[in-house]
């Protein structure tokens, strides 16, 4: 009998993929909009409150491991297909990207052809301002056994699995403040969200069943003071410096908004495919690409920078929208375009169904993808 899918992880991908590119579109405010305006104030608020989706894509990855592998035993030959897709479909992309944007760096002139330099930038996720994430991505993948390891022998650690990533993460705050041992981006900076993702793809049963509960308004409250406060001190330690306060604050703020923000997104998510289960394959077809929208979206907005400017006043509003829109559009675009008509689209997009669907199409996917949302 076929296991339950996580079917809300389609639309957990969906609202984060957004989520990145109207961080990156909304950006523009900086260097546009006067400091400390009205305008300047709403365009911070929002670039600031949608940064949650960092902390979902990390949870998903914990989720559906967890969801898949936690009662499951990990021996030589499973590990070996782990890796051996983990290096096919989240590595190769990443390094071809890496050399993409390495390339395109070298040609819009922002780094000279350094091919020492290029290399420790690839090594460490900096090739460009989005591919860190990816890095750290990477690190979990290669992290994951040890923690699933513990996870299945010590039930105190499975049982609070979250606890110990909000623990963990924020006495790493500490030591690298005063010791700064890793001088590179450490998936222990983000384990949070990922030990929450994996404490829900363990009890994803017991979860699911809490999601028509009236705790699920109480975390809608706590996710709403929380975000306010994490905006509110963002503004005010290090956007205007208007006040100085311990930098654990910010963080521990800042760590119990993403954590109860994407616990309350999957509650949510998984009411809205209780509820309107035949919107799930339009979904799903979007989600697929993903992976593929993180690692293109950069250059897509480039371009489409260059076409639609933003000029202070009501029309930056417009150009927001414009540049938001056109990105996405472009993005799905494209990605399906080398889907549809170019071989082996996983080197550049990651895991991919074996035939392209448009977005509308309702067919349903090949047996072999049907386990996508957990697999």
């Amino acid at each position: 009998m076929a296991r339950e899918r996580i079917e809300s992880v389609y639309y957990l991908r969906v609202f984060a993929m957004l989520m990145v590119v109207m961080v990156h579109v909304t950006a523009a405010f900086q260097a546009v909009l006067t400091d400390g305006s009205d305008a300047y104030q709403t365009y911070h608020f929002i670039n600031r409150i949608i940064r949650v989706e960092a902390g979902i894509f990390i949870m998903i990855i914990g989720m559906v491991f967890f969801y898949k592998y936690m009662s499951q035993k990990m021996d030589l030959t499973e590990l070996k297909k782990y890796y051996k897709k983990r290096a096919l479909y989240i590595l190769i992309p990443y390094l071809v990207w890496a050399f993409f944007y390495e390339a395109l760096s070298v040609y819009i002139g922002v780094v000279p052809l350094n091919f020492v330099e290029m290399t420790w930038r690839i090594l460490q996720g900096e090739s460009f301002y989005h591919l860190y994430f990816i890095f750290i991505i990477v690190q979990f993948y290669l992290i994951f056994p040890v923690i699933l390891y513990l996870a299945q022998k010590l039930t105190f650690f499975k049982r609070y699995m979250w606890l110990f990533g909000i623990g963990i993460e924020i006495g790493y705050y500490f030591l690298d403040r005063e010791y700064q041992i890793i001088p590179f981006s450490i998936f222990i900076s983000s384990l949070g969200p990922y030990l929450l993702g994996a404490w829900i793809g363990a009890y994803y049963k017991e979860q699911k069943a809490l999601i028509n509960r009236k705790s699920t308004i109480i975390w809608g409250l706590f996710v709403s003071i929380t975000g306010f406060y994490y905006v509110y001190l963002n503004y005010h330690m290090y956007t205007i410096s208007s006040f100085v306060l311990p930098g654990y604050i910010y963080l521990i703020v800042n760590l119990f908004y993403i954590l109860s923000a994407s616990y309350l997104l999957f509650r949510l998510t998984e009411y809205i495919c209780s509820k309107w289960p035949n919107a799930i394959p339009y979904v799903q077809n979007a989600a697929y690409y993903s992976f593929g929208f993180y690692l293109l979206h950069p250059f897509v907005l480039k371009v489409v920078a260059q076409f639609v400017p933003v000029p202070a006043g009501y029309w930056f509003h417009g150009s927001m929208i414009l540049r938001f829109i056109g990105t996405v559009v472009l993005c799905y675009l494209i990605i399906w375009l080398f889907h549809r008509f170019f071989p082996f689209p996983n080197i550049m997009f990651g895991k991919l169904p074996k035939k392209a669907r448009f977005i509308l199409s309702t067919n349903p996917p090949s047996i072999k993808y049907r386990k996508t949302g957990s697999d």
